[in-house]
């Protein structure tokens, strides 16, 4: 069966990560035990002529799970229909996009944790039995139930909240996958293939120095990739050499350690306003001016993971790697830890 991918309206940075999107499992750089898993399932399925079981995938924002939703489809050799979570505010919207699927269409389902309860609902059918029940009329008693029988399917959900999804919804996915996050030496292969395939020159200290910079994430990798890549045309010799990218680095304000400017924000806010924690994050987020979501799902997972704060039940709190970071003398009677 031909392949095809259906997408909504493309921002200039979706062109890009399409361009840059590898098609087939092998040329996927990293997570190797779930690329390894993959393989396996999607040849089980073909092999069994099925659907393959439905996937979740979750894990920190920028690793890769809409790129490997995109890998599935086309390793299955079948149609990705994509869609959002927030997006599904009815139930006549899921059953608009569930009745116009072929049978072993991959649907992707983007923060699928935002999703109504509501809408939830009526999806555990859809994954289970292949139909979805949906009742219509008005509200004078002559209401009724139909049945719509689905083609079998895919489903694959992305998250960055595991724990926001029902338990009902996250059981009826046979294949729950982690992405972690990426070595520098991935991170190193991902942004040297970005060169090859924009025609442009890196070279591998340069490219081990944009690695150690890109908070372990294959987007802010290639984020930076492209914002060098400018620099290096426009201000360099048209190569991507440790000198352009360490002068590039600079002017993007993008430290040894991968923080950029919000997260200098959130950091020197816990410290300098609030004495290092304990604080909550709402109050944080108010201090810098950043929505709560962004700070939780954007900010906080890469600060926690280099452990220069900690969460605790009292709320955050700035470790000794955090004062150092914004150059401010670690005083460890500012705080206390519940």
């Amino acid at each position: 069966m031909e392949k095809r991918i259906i997408s909504s309206e493309e921002t200039e940075e979706d062109i890009f990560e399409k361009n840059i999107r590898p098609d087939k499992l092998d040329e996927y750089v990293g997570q190797n035990e779930i690329k390894e898993n993959l393989r396996v399932f999607i040849k089980a399925a073909k092999m069994r002529n099925e659907p393959l079981d439905h996937v979740l995938l979750y894990g920190p924002p920028g690793l890769g799970k809409t790129t490997l939703a995109h890998i599935i489809a086309n390793e299955l050799g079948v149609t990705l229909r994509t869609a959002s979570g927030p997006s599904i505010e009815k139930s006549g919207d899921l059953a608009a996009i569930l009745s116009n699927l072929e049978p072993g269409d991959v649907l992707f389902i983007d923060e699928i944790h935002r999703m109504p309860s509501y809408i939830e609902e009526i999806l555990y059918p859809a994954m289970e039995d292949f139909e979805i029940d949906l009742v219509i009329g008005g509200g004078d008693g002559r209401s009724k139930s139909i049945k719509i029988n689905l083609p079998p399917f895919t489903l694959v959900g992305a998250t960055t909240r595991a724990g926001d999804l029902s338990s009902p919804l996250r059981d009826r996915f046979g294949i729950v996958s982690k992405l972690e996050y990426y070595t520098f030496e991935e991170l190193k292969q991902i942004i040297i293939r970005s060169g090859r395939i924009f025609d442009i020159k890196v070279e591998d200290d340069a490219a081990m120095e944009l690695a150690k910079r890109s908070r372990k994430t294959p987007r802010v990798a290639n984020r930076l990739f492209r914002r060098v890549r400018d620099f290096a045309i426009v201000e360099g010799n048209g190569v991507i050499d440790l000198d352009i990218t360490l002068k590039s680095l600079k002017r993007l304000k993008v430290d040894d350690s991968g923080l950029d400017n919000i997260d200098r924000e959130y950091l020197t806010s816990l410290i300098e306003k609030f004495n290092g924690g304990p604080v909550g994050v709402e109050t944080i987020a108010t201090s810098i001016g950043e929505e709560v979501t962004t700070i939780e799902d954007v900010v906080e997972p890469y600060l926690l993971q280099e452990g220069f704060i900690k969460r605790t039940r009292s709320g955050r709190i700035a470790t000794e790697k955090a004062y150092k970071a914004i150059g401010v003398v670690y005083n460890i009677g500012f705080f206390k830890e519940n």
